[in-house]
């Protein structure tokens, strides 16, 4: 797939199934993630690949932070929480390695790297016909979610990608035009 056409043609499915990613192709999406822009070439990301049961055991994680964060959250609640990391056959847990207080490189930009390292990683399963999802929210910025991952405190998710054929196509939603975002600066503030 050419290179503007993949950036264009990318979108989140509605829906993902079986199969999952090849190893082969699960290695040429890795190998495009590190391809990522890295100041100071520490390499800040880290890749937590999620298949078969452990996407189970992954739902109880979800679970054990829903708990958490609204402790009067009823079964059902907790039975979809579990159930989102059945979405998709693989899910990555893309993070960022940081290297806290490192005296060239501010972690803004070691998040920011992974962050390219994971739509490098997303496109990458585009150009070789599967679909992904990126995700975060309450799990991914959890303590414990990241304990129980064995992460590291200073590590921090940087979203999770779910990944597999595409069951359902994305649904059409009206891109916005680029104009709508160009400022041009003239030397001065305005």
């Amino acid at each position: 797939m050419e290179a503007l056409e993949n950036l264009m043609s990318r979108r989140s499915p509605a829906k993902l199934s079986e199969p999952a990613p090849s190893p082969e192709a699960l290695a040429r999406a890795m190998a495009a993630a590190v391809r990522a822009p890295d100041h100071g070439k520490l390499k800040p990301w880290r890749f937590l690949v999620i298949e078969g049961e452990a996407r189970t055991a992954f739902g109880e994680v979800m679970a054990r932070c829903l708990r958490r964060q609204q402790p009067d959250c009823n079964d059902e609640m907790l039975t979809r929480e579990r159930e989102k990391a059945l979405r998709a056959p693989m899910i990555v847990v893309a993070v960022a390695k940081v290297h806290p207080r490192h005296p060239k490189i501010p972690e803004i930009e070691q998040v920011l790297a992974a962050a390219a390292a994971t739509q490098n990683m997303w496109l990458a399963f585009h150009a070789q016909g599967y679909g992904a999802m990126w995700k975060t929210g309450a799990p991914a910025y959890d303590g414990e979610v990241r304990r129980e991952l064995g992460l590291a405190a200073t590590d921090q998710i940087v979203g999770f990608l779910y990944v597999g054929s595409i069951a359902a196509p994305a649904l059409d939603a009206k891109r916005p035009e680029p104009d709508g975002f160009i400022e041009r600066w003239t030397g001065s503030a305005p």
